[in-house]
């Protein structure tokens, strides 16, 4: 999930504007905010409350439990509030272990209550539903919310009611004040949900015969439902943690990824670090991190980011060069390392994207060499060789220490060489794998037809019968169980092939997969479908798993793929519903839909009981809509296979 914390005059931006509640909100829009750069004069004619009434005013840069470390100035005038912020604008702070800069404050209204009217109200998300927590005693001294507080589960999909709050949350507040209470509470549900939150807490919640005020508040978002709230949020902006700062490098990655179809990630975390990496995949870049850490280089680690989604090579080599720009700035007595790693690709390039690698280390050479880079590479997928054999010679040719590494070496082994905590080896084992599997060249029994173009989407005549295959390059049939992995039964570990199942509805099958799935891809990918094709032809399958694909965006057609060498053609229906007809063995769909429409292309394919399995590509689903797609898979038994986030 990409929950990322808003401030808190965002926050309330987005409350004050679309809660919906008959609790009387006040002090609604009533905040001013401080830089170094305000002008004080254009601030009073923006905000004239702010000469007539008593204020506070306190940091503004997500940093928790302000009134414990004297962050807050409280009932002061115009002028207190200039003389308060003279100690504390622009200056060196420690919270916690983080250490930064006071640059930005919020100023609002100072309201006058007693410590019985101040509450505790917070929402935040989970797998299950989201949580609410109520304490009738708020503030500065609330304490350990999570064993004191009153906790009521909003199941996925379920509304709360008035009557749900005032009975499992409200039961020590007075009982004139439980009406106001219920309803305000109920609107802030609603709102969290609406504009996509997955945390929201308020501290203290105020209610004074005059209404209720929101003092403190602290919020995130889902920043992957921005295409659903963009005309509620706006331009909403981040703020990078308290000691922290917001780089340019870090906003150009972040405009780079929003142009493209691809993810491009980059976080700074120590730009003086000497431990720098370039991860393929989001889950990588987590494996990295944490070996990084592991083995003792966390004060040293400079970066944090990912890139996947198939690249270009131009979109790489902007990353890159930017990540070489960084790291060549300063240097460090023990020279710099670069960890360039990956697990196994799927459908990236490696050659293409490693030729944008290239380009930028070729522009930053003298730099890297200036500063005793040492780079360390580490990846498999399509092409991978070529791209391991074009990373070495860059290696050669520029004199920069480069140490390449394939699928023969675990991914994290760099990570240990890197750091010198084990030896490099000189030069590295030749990898088993079946990547280079040649297809069959001669036109035998084993070609599925007998004329060049086939097409699998219409039934056999009784004279076009599949002789049986046989196992390529020699193997037995009982070693393609090294190759077919996946199909191993998940429950029992067993190589039994799936049996239909006529259980209950509910109940999800153990076998998701066997020798005879049938699956439709929605989307047009042609590549991914080929490479399946290739995959089944090499495994021994009499008929390809791919039997149609679904396209909403053309008219029904066919369209051609290869079968080992020989041309075949599936279908591909603008409809789902004639796809699932005419296709009634399939059990699994493959979903490339976008994350704009990937939820509700997997929730029409749950409406067709034949639909067991569905696999869904798409990163960036908000995890809401997520939520409800594992809640309605397990009400129809079917297993849900991603997305990721």
């Amino acid at each position: 999930m990409s929950a990322k914390a808003i401030s808190e005059q965002t926050g309330k931006e987005f409350l004050y504007k679309y809660i919906c509640s008959s609790a009387a909100v006040q002090n609604r829009f009533r905040y001013a905010n401080i830089t170094p750069e305000t002008d004080w004069d254009r601030l009073t004619q923006d905000h004239p409350w702010l000469l007539t009434e008593r204020l506070v005013v306190k940091p503004d840069q997500l940093i928790k439990r302000r009134g414990k470390l004297g962050l807050v100035g409280i009932n002061l005038d115009l002028q207190g509030v200039k003389e308060w912020l003279k100690g504390q604008l622009m200056k060196e702070t420690t919270v916690g272990r983080a250490k930064g800069v006071l640059r930005n404050f919020l100023i609002e209204p100072f309201v006058p209550h007693t410590q019985e009217e101040e509450f505790y109200v917070c929402i935040y998300a989970t797998r299950e539903g989201d949580q609410v927590l109520f304490h009738h005693e708020g503030g500065v001294e609330v304490g350990d919310v999570d064993t004191k507080a009153q906790r009521l589960t909003v199941a996925v999909d379920d509304k709360l009611s008035d009557a749900q709050v005032k009975k499992q949350l409200l039961t020590h507040v007075p009982d004139d004040k439980k009406a106001v209470l219920a309803n305000f509470i109920v609107g802030l549900f609603n709102l969290y949900e609406d504009l996509y939150f997955t945390y929201l807490e308020i501290n203290p919640l105020v209610l004074t015969k005059n209404g209720v005020y929101v003092l403190d508040m602290a919020a995130k978002i889902d920043a992957t439902a921005d295409f659903i709230c963009k005309s509620k949020w706006g331009d909403v902006e981040f703020p990078p943690p308290f000691g922290r700062e917001a780089y340019p490098e870090e906003a150009y990655i972040a405009d780079l990824d929003a142009k493209s179809g691809a993810s491009l990630k980059l976080t700074l975390l120590n730009p003086q670090g000497r431990i720098w990496t370039m991860v393929a995949g989001g889950g990588a870049s987590v494996v990295y991190s944490d070996t990084i850490c592991d083995l003792g280089g966390v004060d040293e680690l400079a970066n944090y980011g990912e890139y996947s989604g198939a690249p270009s090579e131009q979109q790489t080599y902007d990353y890159a060069k930017t990540i070489l720009s960084l790291m060549t700035r300063e240097k460090h007595p023990q020279g710099k390392v670069l960890i360039i790693g990956g697990s196994i690709a799927n459908f990236t390039n490696v050659a293409a994207t490693f030729k944008g690698i290239v380009r930028a280390i070729k522009d930053y050479q003298g730099p890297l060499k200036e500063h005793e880079v040492s780079i360390f590479v580490r990846r498999g997928g399509p092409n991978y060789q070529e791209g391991l054999r074009v990373m070495g010679e860059v290696g050669k040719t520029t004199g920069i220490p480069i140490y390449v590494f394939g699928t023969e070496t675990h991914m994290t082994a760099i990570v240990g060489m890197a750091l010198g905590q084990r030896p490099i080896p000189n030069i590295p084992p030749v990898a088993a794998h079946t990547a280079n599997f040649l297809l069959n060249a001669s036109n035998s029994a084993m070609t599925p037809a007998t004329s060049r173009t086939a097409s699998f989407s219409e039934p056999k005549t009784s004279n076009d019968v599949t002789p049986p295959k046989k196992s390529k390059a020699g193997l037995p049939p009982e070693s393609l169980h090294s190759l077919l992995w996946p199909l191993r039964n998940v429950v029992t570990g067993s190589w039994k092939e799936a049996q239909t199942s006529s259980g209950c509805s509910g109940a999800k099958a153990t076998t998701l997969f066997s020798k005879h799935t049938k699956a439709i891809v929605w989307g047009m990918q042609t590549r991914a479908v080929q490479g399946m094709l290739d995959f089944d032809y090499v495994c021994s399958r009499d008929q390809p798993s791919v039997a149609a694909i679904v396209y909403p965006f053309t008219g029904d057609h066919k369209q051609k793929f290869y079968w080992g060498h020989k041309e075949i053609l599936l279908p591909v229906y603008k409809n789902m519903a004639d796809a699932m007809k005419k296709h009634p063995e399939v059990d699994v769909m493959i979903s490339f839909a976008s994350l704009r429409s990937a939820y509700d292309s997997t929730l029409e394919a749950m409406q067709y009981p034949q639909v067991h399995t569905i696999a869904i590509i798409a990163e960036g689903i908000p995890e809401a809509q997520t939520r409800k797609l594992i809640k309605i898979a397990d009400e129809k038994g079917v297993t849900i296979i991603g997305p990721a986030t």
